[in-house]
Order: C-alpha cells, then structure tokens, then sequence
C-alpha cells in the first residue's frame, strides 16, 4: 500500500494489519512522517515531532505483535496519534502559541498522556493552537497560519485546529482536542472529520481547568469507531481530579443502526436567531433525512436561544477564567498578546462586569429550560456544526465581520452552534461530516444526547456514518489546493 494510503487507513483497519502482521507500527510510522513532511509546508498543522520517542514506541508495538515484547499488544498499540500542544507533555515545552512562552518546558503531564501512552499509542507529532487556545481558529507570531487541508484559504478552525488539519491530511490516525466553546467541534466540521465533546467529568482533566464545566478533552479521528476507540482509552476516573467520573464501560459501535431504529430525534436548522447559511441548512437536512430513511422519527424543532443570550451567557462565564489565567502563565514577564486574545479577553471582562457570576448561572438555568422544553420527548437532536462555509486562514477577526446570508455577526464565534452545548455541559455531542459546501470545505452537524448518555450519542453518529458513508468514500479526500 504506497505513500498516503498508509496514513489514510482507519485506526481499526490499521490495529488489523498489525495483528495480521501485514503491517507493522514502525512503517506505519514513517509513512505518517513522511506525509507530515511532504504537507507540512503548506498547511502547518505541527509545532513539535517527537522522533525519538515515537519511534521507540513503534518498536515496542511492533516487539508486542511479534510476540517479543512484554505483555500483549495494548488497545492503541501502535498508532500515530497527533496531540494538541496545550496538553502538556512533562520534560518538553508548553508553549501555547506565545512568544513570550517560547522555550518553556513542561513539569507536569496531561491524564489522557498517560492513558495514551500506556495504551501502545504512538504520539509522534504536538499541534498547532491559537495563542492560549481561546480562538475558533488556528494562527499565532510564534507558529505562523495553520490552513485547512480541504482548502488551503480557509482555517482549520480552532483551538484543536492543528490536530484537525494533521488528520485531515494524513498526518496522523488519531488525535487529541479540547472544547471550551466547541474547540474540538469547530474543527471536526471544517477539516471533514469527526470529534466527540465529552460529558463534563468523563475524560479527566489539569487542573485548575478540570472544576470549569465549560472545559472538556476529548478525541479526534476520520470515522465514529476510530473516534470510541480513542474515547474509550482516555475516558474514566483520575485520582488528582476531583471532578472526573468512573469509566461508564466500553463504547460499542456495532449494531448502531439497529438501535437507533424508531428513536425520536430531533433537528434544527440552527439555534434560535443565529443565522445559517443555505449550503449548512441543505447539508444538514440530508443528515435528517438520512436517519429518518434508517427507521428514527425525525422532527424538525426550534431552539428558542438567542445570540444575545447565549453570548451573553457565556461571556460572562468565560470573564471568570479567562483574563485571571492568561495573567497567570505571563506573570512577571509583562508581555502583549495577540490582538485576537486582547479582543476575547475584553469581551469576556465587559460581559462578567454586565452580567455578573450569579446573574450568569442564572441565565445558563434559563438556557437549559428552554433547551429542554424545546426537545422534551426525543432520544437525540441533530444540528448544524458551523453555521458558515468556513473562516478565512490567518484572519484574526478584529476588524472583519462575518457575513452569512446577508446577516452581518457582532463576533465571528457566533458562526458556530456550538457554545450552547458547553453550557449544557453534562450533555455528549459528536461533530461528524454531512456534506462538502461549494468552496470545498467540510460541513457537519452535532449529535446532542441526553445528560452523560454517550451511548446515544455514538450510536446515532455511526447510524449516520453507515447511511452516508462520507470517510469510506476514496474521495473523501483533501486535495491541499486554493479555492480563490
């Protein structure tokens, strides 16, 4: 199997070829570096390769196969993953996209780093954020401008926009994110992929990140089974945080489109007054249709959540962590940061001071009502991801307004339908792909359980995978071009 395809197999496909010993970790390895070097100078998705000791984990894997290593071959046993440099790896640098960070090694480790490790996992590249992840899309002084795979004027979106864009090119099998405000959703839709939003507390979290409900780590892959098998490694209880849950048990894919017959699901063109684009409408219909032509009842509803709300909400939210945190990590060195950081930090203090902390959990129970009577009796709602075609790359949205279908936004974030869900943080949501729009670039919809209902979740994801078959299909594939 030559050049690219290597990197392009599934993760299930690839653990079979392990076993089969028709391929072995060490070659998959090298293929997925050579596919980072033949990309990486157009989309610059990766900040740090971690050669030597990936390689030294592939040897493993491969020892493990062969029946020569220690033990038996581990549930991630061999394959590349990609992990987003705002999970800290201890003895190398964490950097989060600053300048005035540049050079600052780690002295402490992420949980899912661990799990992963300890699972076989390869994790041979570090990728790209914005500066201290708290943009929708991917650029910073210290990395330069991640592109999207799909179309190299578009962003990959943000924060896990790097991991994205190595995914979706071929870099890598797997990959890791976080979501605040749909950081890991945002860029599933955009690169084509895949991306799970834990429940709050499923996947253990740093502190002091892991008591905000807002915050959630989670996996990245090119199909729904790829994305549990991920899931089901990094997911259950940590002992140094406080606020994660006990492993609920293995997620299981098969059998998905039987369970999801004669379920209640719910779809929604976009979230209250959140304007949409057409193309997003059309794609996200087809979703709807597709589960209802696989046995669910579908039902069109309405979301009765404002911009104004909702933003609100969740500004006032993010005044709380944001400005302190971001003070924390420069303290002493009295450095600028990017004007898009500058830009998000003013909103969020000008909300907190408006709003205030108890006003704000109040309007985060108001939004939960709404939600909940607006969906009262389904199984499942299914909405769109992003509500535009794409962000351009390298904008950083200061003095540009988005503009979808003639609405011009007060913020670029409020092209997303994602921030709803980050205030109805104990619900699961899966990002998976529903259509290619006419700029080339990936749409997707969100998949809303109920409260800690991964199950749901995952089943009506892959029932719609099965229906629409988008990462089985070869041209499902980025063609690292311009659009114009």
């Amino acid at each position: 199997m030559p050049g690219p395809e290597l990197t392009y197999l599934s993760a299930i496909d690839a653990l079979a070829a392990f076993r089969s010993r028709q391929l072995s970790p060490v070659e998959l390895l090298e293929a997925a570096y050579a596919r980072a070097d033949e990309v990486e100078p157009e989309i610059n998705a990766v900040v740090h390769r971690r050669r030597e000791a990936a390689f030294a984990a592939a040897r493993e894997a491969e020892a493990r196969y062969a029946g020569r290593g220690a033990g038996e071959p581990r549930p991630l046993d061999g394959l590349p993953i990609a992990v987003k440099e705002e999970q800290p790896f201890a003895g190398e640098p964490i950097e989060y996209g600053s300048l005035a960070l540049r050079g600052r090694i780690a002295d402490h480790q992420h949980p899912i780093i661990d799990r992963i490790g300890a699972a076989g996992g390869v994790m041979h590249l570090r990728t790209a954020t914005p500066e201290f992840s708290c943009a929708g899309f991917t650029h910073t002084a210290l990395w330069g401008v991640t592109r999207n795979p799909w179309n190299l004027d578009v962003t990959p979106g943000g924060s896990s926009g790097g991991t994205a864009a190595a995914l979706a090119a071929g870099e890598a099998l797997l990959g890791t994110g976080s979501d605040i405000g749909g950081s890991i959703r945002i860029p599933a839709s955009l690169c084509g992929l895949v991306g799970y939003k834990p429940p709050y507390g499923r996947v253990p979290a740093l502190a002091p990140f892991n008591l905000d409900v807002y915050c959630h780590d989670g996996p990245l892959g090119r199909s729904v089974a790829d994305v549990a098998l991920l899931h089901n490694v990094i997911s259950g209880q940590d002992p140094h945080d406080i606020a994660s849950l006990p492993f609920p048990g293995p997620i299981e894919v098969a059998g998905a489109v039987e369970r999801v017959r004669g379920r209640r699901i719910a779809w929604a063109r976009t979230v209250g007054d959140f304007p949409v684009d057409p193309e997003v409408v059309a794609a996200t219909r087809r979703a709807a249709d597709a589960l209802a032509g696989l046995g669910a009842e579908v039902e069109e509803v309405s979301i009765p959540i404002s911009i104004e709300l909702l933003f609100d909400t969740v500004f006032a939210h993010f005044g709380t962590l944001i400005g302190p945190s971001i003070d924390a990590e420069l303290a002493g060195l009295d450095a600028p940061v990017a004007p898009y950081v500058q830009a998000f930090r003013d909103r969020a203090d000008d909300a907190f001071a408006r709003v205030g902390p108890y006003r704000g959990i109040e309007l985060e129970c108001e939004i939960s009502d709404r939600f909940v009577t607006a969906t009262a009796g389904f199984d499942a709602l299914v909405c769109p991801t992003m509500l535009a075609t794409g962000l351009a790359a390298g904008d950083d949205y200061t003095g540009t307004k988005v503009v979808i279908d003639g609405a011009e936004l007060d913020f670029y974030l409020m092209a997303a339908a994602t921030p709803l869900f980050n205030v109805l943080s104990r619900r699961p949501v899966m990002a998976v792909p529903s259509g290619i729009a006419a700029n080339g670039v990936p749409m997707g919809v969100q998949v809303v359980a109920p409260p800690y209902d991964d199950a749901t979740a995952f089943d009506v994801a892959s029932a719609l995978e099965t229906k629409l078959r988008w990462w089985a299909d070869p041209r499902w594939r980025p063609t690292l071009g311009r659009r114009g």
